[in-house]
Order: structure tokens, then C-alpha cells, then sequence
């Protein structure tokens, strides 16, 4: 693994949709932790904000994950080295929703990816799919993402954490251990 992939004190929770990323994100902050909550939701909120529907921001999906990818930048830019961080997926996550939706690869995002900072992917095992108004995935696209996001995270060399289905409680336990 290079070094500059451990630099930071940076943690990814990742996973599909429905894997429980955000209440385990949710737990982590309450028990005092930083965390950094998952930036495409943080968008789509504020675009729906502004007047406009998912299907409005999400037609041009390359453009929708260029988008997401610059505000994950600018958020990592920002934050402290040394400090104990979890994010609700990372920059690499990218590359995989890239591949399900078949959009050309984004120089920025190759770039970004190289000089990203992780100690250690957590991926979660997935839950049974629950819409909302920001998933567009259907479960068959859930499956594959699982296994691009695990994909992307290896060809970067990290190191994968794979976490069980278990109630939050003790899958935020199992994290902690984990660091």
C-alpha cells in the first residue's frame, strides 16, 4: 500500500444502498466521533431545497458525480490530518458509481483518487433495499455496486474491512475494534 494512503486518520464507511452507511455514520457522531455525512445526499437535499426533483438533478448522472466528486474534494481539502474522521463513503466511491452508469472517466477523479488518504475501507454487508426519494438503484444495481466499490477500493490499495449485518450498536463496536 503507498504511504500516502495512511497519512491521514481518515476511515470509509462504504457500501451499497441500504447498507446502513448513514445510521452507522449517525451512531458514530453520537458517541462523539467526527464524521463527514455523505455528500450526494447533502446535494440532492439542497438542490431539492432550491425547487428542484431528483429526477431533475439526477438526468445528467455523469454530470450529477462530477459534481458530487468537487464537493468531496473541497470537503477532504479542509479537514485535519491528524484527525479521527469517518466518512459516509469516500472520493474512490466515485469510480464505481462511474461504472454502473457507464459514464466516461472523469480525469479529475484519477487525480483526486491518487492523492486521497485512508487508513481503512469499512464495508458493510448489504441490508434489503429501502427506497427514499435520493436511491435510484434497483436491487440487481445494488448487488453490482457492492462488488465495484470493493473493486475500486483494492485496485487503490487500501485495506477492506468487510462488516457483517448486525444491529448498529455492535457494528459500530466491531468498527472501533477495527481501527
Amino acid at each position: 500500500m503507498d504511504s500516502a494512503h495512511s497519512k491521514n486518520n481518515w476511515y470509509v464507511i462504504t457500501g451499497a444502498s441500504c447498507s446502513g452507511k448513514t445510521t452507522l455514520v449517525d451512531t458514530l457522531a453520537a458517541r462523539g466521533h467526527r464524521v463527514v455525512h455523505e455528500v450526494a445526499r447533502t446535494y440532492i437535499d439542497d438542490r431539492i431545497a432550491h425547487g428542484e426533483t431528483v429526477d431533475e438533478i439526477r438526468k445528467d448522472e455523469p454530470a450529477f458525480q462530477r459534481k458530487v466528486l468537487e464537493m468531496k474534494v473541497a470537503v477532504e481539502r479542509d479537514l485535519k490530518q491528524n484527525e479521527l474522521v469517518f466518512f459516509d463513503r469516500g472520493i474512490p466511491d466515485t469510480y464505481a458509481y462511474d461504472t454502473l452508469h457507464q459514464a466516461s472517466r472523469n480525469p479529475l477523479l484519477d487525480e483526486a483518487a491518487k492523492s486521497c488518504s485512508y487508513k481503512k475501507i469499512f464495508l458493510l454487508d448489504r441490508l434489503p433495499l429501502a427506497e427514499d426519494y435520493a436511491r435510484t438503484e434497483t436491487p440487481e444495481q445494488q448487488d453490482q455496486l457492492h462488488a465495484l466499490l470493493e473493486k475500486a477500493y483494492q485496485d487503490l490499495g487500501f485495506p477492506i474491512v468487510q462488516v457483517p449485518v448486525m444491529p448498529v450498536e455492535e457494528r459500530a463496536d466491531f468498527i472501533l475494534r477495527n481501527l
